[in-house]
């Protein structure tokens, strides 16, 4: 049986409603949905883009295996013949995407699909699902990354995301977007992150003294891979710290060397300006020191403006909840079905029509400094850069999945060429909001569309 993830029940229920419904209509045309999102939440000034690569993968194992076929005859919810269709139902058809790591903006299509309707409508739901989540932590995990370029970030978010997925899916966005690695081991193998670990503070509780657990955990590490790290803020912080300057000499000759130390509890910038000092006058300066508890990008930004010696940061909870911005307004829409371009006209959630194509232009310092929303058959305008490429033909990637480390140093280049006003965590004054126009040519659509009966 196929895991919950590959399943194509994994939808709502109108998607498989409307398939019946198409399929009694025989309406088998192309149609071409765009996915983006409507408004940028007041926290973001821009967002970064994750979840292609996984979105594409999913199109192409699309299926249903008889299982899953036997359960819907089994609802009496659909009929036989619409039924058999599903049987042989592939995705055949054609996508436009951004590379995953650029950085984009509220009405900009992020994923244009172009398939017979059934297919393009089928797969809605787990596209929204796949792009949105991935995302929205690579977008929480840029701010932290802006908030403390220079220092080791690590994701801790494992035990909170929302799910086993959402786990991974939060390992690999944030490393996309600059994050050092993860604490979750399966993303190391599933991804090639480096994975990154200390102690808790139930093991150093096992043992009758704390120096007896940073012995024996040093002990245990002796001759394996990886830096040494010990947790000492189970008691008193302060007291650990002179504990390890005592221990380290006799660990050293046993080979086993102390790579950092992790506070977790209490005020962080104190404790890591004390447990400094303690180290370089006891000859460890080369220990680093690794903070975490709650940690976010304003807080990353308050203790390190508070000059707090901390060389590196755990990023749990705020990181795999995107816990100030849950969810972002990220739709699929109909944009043409059978050559003919569709608008939504709903109240406050009127769509542009047709299908699009988002142009670029920056300055010759290569920070970006404007967008344009056109048609895609509009002509290419002077200097801007086209943002959607094709990446699927007739069901089938074009190229090979791309390695996770170059679209990281994609995501690296795109935040460097922010404008200065978008490098802040705090909210943008509306003057200095990015410039997304769109273009006349779409504006004189939407209108002419407008003035049609419905």
């Amino acid at each position: 049986m196929k895991q919950a993830a590959d399943s194509a029940l994994l939808t709502d229920l109108y998607q498989l409603t409307m398939l019946q419904a198409y399929h009694d209509e025989d309406l088998q045309q192309t149609a071409v949905f765009e996915l983006f999102v409507r408004t940028l939440p007041a926290q973001r000034q821009f967002l970064l883009l994750a979840g292609i690569e996984p979105a594409l993968a999913f199109l192409e194992q699309l299926r249903f295996d008889q299982d899953e076929l036997d359960w819907l005859h089994a609802t009496g919810r659909f009929r036989t013949d619409f039924l058999d269709s599903l049987a042989e139902l592939r995705f055949t058809g054609e996508v436009h995407a951004m590379r995953e790591g650029t950085v984009f903006f509220a009405n900009e299509p992020v994923l244009r699909v172009e398939a017979p309707i059934a297919q393009a409508q089928l797969v809605e739901s787990r596209l929204l699902n796949l792009v949105h989540y991935a995302t929205l932590v690579a977008s929480k995990a840029a701010r932290c990354k802006l908030a403390a370029p220079d220092n080791l970030l690590v994701d801790f978010g494992l035990r909170r995301a929302h799910g086993a997925e959402a786990g991974l899916v939060a390992a690999r966005s944030s490393y996309l977007a600059g994050f050092a690695g993860s604490a979750t081991v399966l993303a190391g193998q599933q991804y090639g992150i480096p994975v990154f670990g200390t102690m808790a503070h139930s093991y150093v509780e096992v043992h009758e003294l704390e120096v007896q657990a940073f012995r024996a955990y040093a002990g245990s590490q002796t001759g394996l891979r990886g830096p040494l790290t010990l947790l000492i803020d189970t008691y008193d912080t302060e007291a650990a710290a002179r504990k390890i300057v005592a221990l380290a000499p006799a660990l050293e000759r046993r080979g086993a060397r102390i790579g950092s130390v992790r506070l977790d509890s209490g005020d962080l910038a104190m404790h890591a300006r004390l447990v400094r000092t303690i180290f370089d006058q006891g000859g460890l300066q080369e220990v680093s020191l690794f903070a975490s508890g709650d940690l976010d990008e304003w807080r990353l930004r308050q203790l390190l403006r508070a000059g707090a010696p901390i060389d590196g940061f755990g990023v749990g909870t705020a990181l795999s909840t995107s816990a100030d911005v849950p969810a972002l307004d990220a739709v699929y829409k109909l944009q043409s079905y059978a050559g003919k371009p569709r608008r939504k006209r709903s109240e406050g959630k009127a769509t542009w029509p047709g299908a699009k194509q988002v142009w670029r232009w920056s300055g010759p310092d290569d920070r970006i400094e404007r967008d344009r929303v056109a048609l895609a058959d509009e002509p290419a305008p002077p200097g801007a850069q086209a943002l959607l490429q094709p990446v699927m033909r007739a069901g089938r990637r074009i190229a090979p999945p791309e390695p996770l480390d170059a679209l990281r140093a994609h995501a690296a280049a795109q935040l460097a060429a922010l404008p200065e006003p978008l490098r802040g965590i705090d909210a943008a004054m509306p003057e200095q909001a990015y410039p997304v126009a769109i273009s006349e040519a779409l504006q004189q659509l939407a209108a002419s569309l407008d003035r049609l009966p419905h």
